[in-house]
């Protein structure tokens, strides 16, 4: 029996705070981000207690205490203090959300609220829980179990939303709030490292550009052995392997009027999903309501046959028939 763990380190690389410019302001242009749909790029100058979560649940900027809704927003603080890196982690602080993959991540990704979500592996269907990032509609699960980068908030709703943002979200809803552009010239990162040759690294750089538009541009590279290995290729398997780069640009004239424009890509190269056999046995009634076990009788013909079947789970080995992943 082999008994294998996993172990993390992760440490804050930089974070440093300047002014982007010296000059005098009489209001502060940072105000706590808040975006969904046309209100992504809408910032909120109301004053209020700092404590206080303001969510776009309805499209407009509101207390969470006064959205009329289920909603449960997480924080960047509860995600940092989580270790959540994407929206599969995100069911640890989230209650009634499960994400959850099985044959692959791209293609058959699947988020559940309160049990209710789209049944099958097949990538041509549309989630019944949708996935927003920044406003924008993402048609799979799977594009939100990519890698996110710094984010605000995250808010997830429950029951049906189909009212305010379409059809497809009859179960529910996971609205992803990224961070937005500072008009204070700051630079910061993070690393973690862990066995399995585990590395990850996520940096981003902001300030402003002039007294009314800043800049932002986030990176994350992660990669990862697999955790079993192909016996027949000699790979491994359930590896991670993907980076995204997100860039975005703020446009604020006044407190009246904020536009705000996000570009990110995402790639992923990995094998997901594989897993070992339980033990292979054939099982006998013997009555009464009785069984017995015995050796399995279509594994023994398969095997005889040239077949590889590992059906030890601690060896942690699978075999892929070779041109397969």
């Amino acid at each position: 029996m082999m008994r294998k763990s996993v172990w993390l380190l992760s440490a804050g690389l930089f974070a440093i705070s300047v002014p982007a410019y010296a000059q005098e302001t009489t209001s502060d242009p940072q105000q706590p981000e808040s975006a969904t749909a046309e209100a992504a790029a809408v910032d909120d100058t109301a004053e209020r207690d700092t404590s206080e979560i303001v969510v776009t649940a309805t499209r407009r900027n509101e207390a969470l205490s006064d959205v009329p809704l289920a909603v449960s927003a997480v924080t960047a603080e509860t995600l940092q203090n989580s270790g959540a890196s994407d929206i599969r982690q995100l069911t640890q602080v989230s209650p009634s959300l499960l994400v959850s993959s099985t044959s692959s991540e791209a293609g058959a990704g699947v988020a559940r609220i309160r049990g209710v979500g789209t049944v099958g592996d097949n990538p041509g269907l549309e989630s019944s829980v949708a996935v927003f990032i920044d406003g924008v509609y993402r048609s799979r699960t799977g594009v939100g179990l990519t890698e996110l980068g710094a984010v605000d908030r995250i808010e997830v709703l429950r029951g049906p939303q189909g009212t305010l943002f379409g059809r497809n979200a009859s179960a529910g809803l996971i609205s992803i709030i990224t961070a937005k552009p500072r008009f204070q010239t700051e630079v910061g990162g993070e690393l973690t490292v862990g066995n399995y040759d585990l590395r990850r690294l996520e940096a981003y750089a902001t300030g402003g550009l002039s007294e009314t538009v800043a800049a932002r541009i986030d990176g994350v590279l992660m990669k990862r052995d697999g955790f079993l290995e192909d016996v027949i290729s000699g790979r491994d398997v359930n590896d991670r392997d993907r980076w995204m780069l997100r860039g975005q640009v703020l446009y604020e004239p006044s407190s009246d009027l904020s536009v705000r424009i996000v570009g990110d890509y995402a790639d992923r190269d990995e094998e997901c999903s594989a897993a070992p056999y339980l033990p292979a046995n054939d099982v006998f009634s013997l009555g009464g309501g009785e069984s017995a076990r015995g050796l399995s009788t279509i594994a023994t013909i398969e095997r005889a046959l040239g077949a590889v079947i590992n059906d030890d789970p601690f060896k942690r080995d699978v075999s892929i028939t070779p041109g397969r992943n």
